[in-house]
């Protein structure tokens, strides 16, 4: 059995990273690890009480992975965890091969040929330019549309009393994807776009897309991430573990029927819509 391939996906938090991940990891050739790159990072000063420095440690021994065993037990990341304290000087790639070793393992024993490999953690920039000249490494970039973004985190913001909480969270989309798709163009992998509406609302579309660039067939139960995902993810958004969210793609449309500002408004720049579009609709699924 040769090493499975590696699909990172990158792109701003709250943007369907996790539901994407559970997606692919429903297909029988694809094993799913949620945010594992941040699992993997050494904590920094100050993270001690932080999820995946505690994984090191008693939370472990209750964190559920979505194989459904406590992360100490699951095949994938129980010995990982307990290795992890003492290796800890290695870098993030050194780390990952070893992930990669276990899933290998686990893949042999169930006599069930893996392809690809899935990273969610949006934040990593380390792998998409690290040297793996043995792995296959390819990036796909998730775009929510800025105004379902906005919505959802300026929300999110005024429950926490930040001021200019819409504002900000515009600001902070057009900053960080602009920067984003700058330094994957700069990675020298192969690059997909893909827009949160295309995934949520054309899902079948979106994601026998995804497979044809990845070499697979698509898989019926990619449409039904929740009870047929055989992935190892520990970190994540929740809905991993929502089987109302995670059974169906499902868009959320609450964003509609709010005020939509700043960005509905900001739209009427044509800066701004071309590039939303370009980003979260490039494909053209939506328009057919």
């Amino acid at each position: 059995m040769g090493l499975p391939k590696l699909l990172l996906i990158r792109g701003l938090g709250h943007s369907g990273t996790t539901i994407l991940d559970l997606a692919l990891g429903a297909h029988p050739q694809i094993v799913g690890l949620g945010e594992a790159a941040r699992i993997l990072e050494k904590p920094r000063p100050g993270e001690e009480q932080r999820g995946p420095a505690r994984l090191r440690a008693e939370l472990r021994h209750q964190r559920i992975c979505t194989c459904g065993l406590t992360a100490d037990l699951c095949p994938v990341w129980g010995e990982l965890l307990t290795w992890l304290p003492q290796h800890d000087h290695l870098p993030l790639p050194s780390k990952f091969e070893r992930l990669i070793q276990a899933v290998q393992l686990h893949a042999q024993q169930q006599a069930e040929p893996v392809e690809w490999l899935v990273d969610s953690y949006q934040d990593d920039l380390v792998l998409p330019f690290a040297a793996l000249p043995e792995l296959d490494v390819r990036v796909l970039f998730l775009v929510r549309d800025v105004r379902s973004w906005v919505h959802s985190r300026a929300r999110d913001g005024r429950n926490k009393g930040k001021a200019l909480p819409a504002t900000r969270a515009f600001l902070r989309w057009v900053r960080l994807n602009q920067r984003l798709e700058a330094r994957l163009r700069q990675c020298g992998k192969p690059l997909f776009h893909l827009g949160y509406e295309e995934l949520a609302l054309a899902p079948e579309q979106a994601l026998s897309s995804v497979c044809s660039w990845l070499g697979l067939e698509f898989s019926a139960a990619m449409l039904t991430p929740g009870p047929c995902s055989t992935s190892h993810i520990l970190a994540g958004n929740r809905v991993r573990f929502d089987p109302t969210r995670s059974r169906a793609i499902r868009y959320d449309a609450s964003w509609m029927q709010g005020s939509g500002w700043p960005a509905s408004i900001a739209m009427g720049w044509p800066g701004l819509a071309a590039l939303n579009r370009r980003l979260v609709y490039a494909n053209g699924w939506l328009s057919k």
